[in-house]
């Protein structure tokens, strides 16, 4: 989901930039004094872009401002669901953990993300590794981001991944379940000279 959500917020950013930068600039040739096509909405220097006919074409009908203050509304809340969106965090602050008792603690979402990159970059052949936390506090989801070695089994590297460092993070968040994504990556080396 945040893939599709970054590719339609860069769509649709594009298209509104080129659209204003469209409209801007031909204004601003009309007014400098490029005649205007025909069809184009302003024909000279000195011409409004509105005139008060246009203006007050619909005041009259009663279904005018209701149309109007409905598709204002529906511009405001789809531009306050793209700023929540924009401006949401991705990253997880705390983790909520069941100690049993009935009371449970936090566990802060950087401390358990550093732990698990140092416990994944320790295993055979991680050159480095990156862990963030995303999903809700109380069912959290583990991305990790890990530069191998060329020589290293990618399979192998999973399951001693599965084995060691995302058991010991779901084991001391006492989560049931930590979905995890892996992202596996090649350390660029230089190629070796046979002499």
């Amino acid at each position: 989901m945040r893939a599709v959500l970054r590719t339609v917020n860069r769509i649709l950013l594009a298209l509104v930039g080129l659209a204003l930068l469209a409209v801007g600039g031909a204004v601003l040739a009309v007014g400098l004094g490029v005649k205007s096509p025909s069809w184009w909405i302003h024909q000279g220097r000195h011409d409004v872009l509105l005139s008060t006919a246009e203006r007050t074409r619909w005041r009259g009908e009663g279904w005018w401002w209701p149309v109007v203050i409905a598709a204002l509304a529906v511009l405001v809340l789809l531009a306050l669901w793209w700023l929540v969106a924009v401006l949401r965090r991705r990253r997880l602050r705390e983790i909520l953990v069941d100690t049993g008792d009935g009371a449970g603690a936090t566990l802060r979402g950087p401390a358990l993300e550093h732990a698990l990159a140092a416990d994944a970059a320790a295993l055979e052949g991680v050159a480095r590794a990156r862990a963030r936390l995303k999903g809700r506090r109380t069912a959290p989801e583990a991305r990790l981001r890990l530069q191998m070695e060329p020589h290293v089994d990618p399979g192998a590297a999973l399951r001693d991944l599965s084995d060691g460092p995302l058991a010991h993070a779901r084991d001391a968040a006492a989560l049931p379940v930590l979905p995890a994504e892996v992202r596996l990556r090649a350390v660029s080396h230089k190629a070796g000279r046979v002499t």
